[in-house]
């Protein structure tokens, strides 16, 4: 099974905490979908014979493009692939986007999945994030959606600046009122080359401690999974069936081929394991499409491994023993880190297999670190 992403780099302006690439504004939107067109007529090969179970539209706001331009790139997607039957079609969305009967044109060309950018439901928390929308669109846009389409997502952001214990519970209150059957919850992070971070790094703004991030996510941990929320991936909730397909897929490290400019790939062929990336630029993108890429790696051995182990971790599949053992025993130095981690309370072992607890997935990148020679 195949899964398929397209950056649509487009967004009205940079949140002053995002570092994804992006371009502001709408203006080369109908250009980029035909080098969208191209791109794609020029890795027909990498479809053909391929089911397509999951398509994500990305960016950028994807919801700012028209839906018969993302209608139109999905019936030459369909003509060179085969969708399964019970294809993901997910697109990330602003609250603000979701007006007119946009949600209901998004359903009518085949997208079944919204993941809004909501972010908060406090109209403090989206000032400081630099949100365009109110508290009222984004609990209506996530009520209307989750009425319309199969699965409806929202992201949350905790650890902006200002924000406390009480002001993160009303977030998590009002996200399980929303009607949403998947929820996000995302760390804020300080990218150096964002806004944030040289105001941080200036003194101009504090954001809360490592302390109160950890406490941020447990608070989350404990709500949404009282709340019968499933806790599948470290920043992932979500209700029996509706867990996001693309994003498990290549947390599995299930093949998936990117779209648009920065997008990246993961698929095998005769060379072996291959990761890609188109470039990070919409003016060289639209000027040769055929020849977007600009990196590509064969995977070795270790890469593979070490892969693995880190993506492993972050689902509740857990990571079996036996990948670990050199030979038919585990190398002392592992043994201790393992027993160390058992002793911290942050790794359990069920037949084998070794699960991260809740405390264990605040340091998922950490534990995975430690199991790799």
């Amino acid at each position: 099974m195949l899964s398929l992403y397209v950056h649509i780099p487009f967004c009205r302006k940079r949140c002053s905490y995002c570092d994804f690439y992006l371009v502001a504004g709408t203006l080369r939107m109908e250009d980029f979908f035909e080098a969208l067109r191209s791109e794609t007529a020029s890795r027909a090969s990498l479809l053909k014979g391929e089911t397509i179970g999951a398509i994500h539209f990305g960016g950028g706001t994807p919801s700012m493009a028209s839906p018969s331009l993302l209608g139109s790139w999905l019936e030459q997607v369909a003509s060179l692939g085969s969708f399964a039957p019970d294809i993901e079609i997910a697109l990330e969305a602003n609250p603000e986007d979701l007006t007119g009967g946009v949600a209901g044109e998004l359903h009518s060309v085949g997208v079944n999945r919204l993941s809004l950018g909501v972010q908060s439901f406090s109209s403090e928390k989206l000032a400081s994030l630099g949100r365009a929308h109110s508290p009222r669109e984004a609990m209506a846009a996530t009520r209307d959606a989750a009425r319309m389409f199969d699965s409806v997502s929202l992201d949350l952001i905790c650890g902006v600046p200002g924000e406390n214990r009480d002001a993160w519970q009303g977030d998590l209150e009002r996200a399980k009122a929303s009607d949403a059957q998947h929820v996000s919850v995302y760390m804020l992070s300080l990218e150096p080359r964002t806004l944030l971070f040289r105001d941080v790094a200036a003194g101009r703004v504090r954001v809360p401690d490592d302390g109160d991030q950890a406490g941020f996510y447990m608070q989350a941990l404990k709500e949404l999974k009282a709340s019968g929320y499933g806790h599948y991936e470290v920043s992932n909730f979500a209700m029996p069936g509706h867990h996001s397909r693309y994003n498990l897929a290549s947390w599995k490290r299930e093949p998936y081929i990117g779209y648009g400019p920065s997008a990246h790939s993961f698929f095998r062929t005769e060379e072996g394991e291959l990761r890609t990336a188109n470039e990070a630029s919409l003016s060289r993108y639209l000027s040769a499409p055929q020849s977007a890429e600009g990196f590509r790696e064969v995977l070795g051995e270790r890469e593979r491994f070490e892969e693995q182990v880190f993506l492993s971790l972050r689902i509740n599949c857990g990571l079996a023993i036996e990948f670990l053992r050199k030979g038919n025993t585990l190398p002392n130095e592992m043994m201790k880190a393992l027993g160390t981690m058992q002793e911290r309370g942050w790794i359990t072992l069920k037949n084998d297999v070794l699960y991260l607890t809740d405390d264990g997935f605040l340091f998922a990148d950490l534990i995975a670190a430690e199991l790799i020679p």
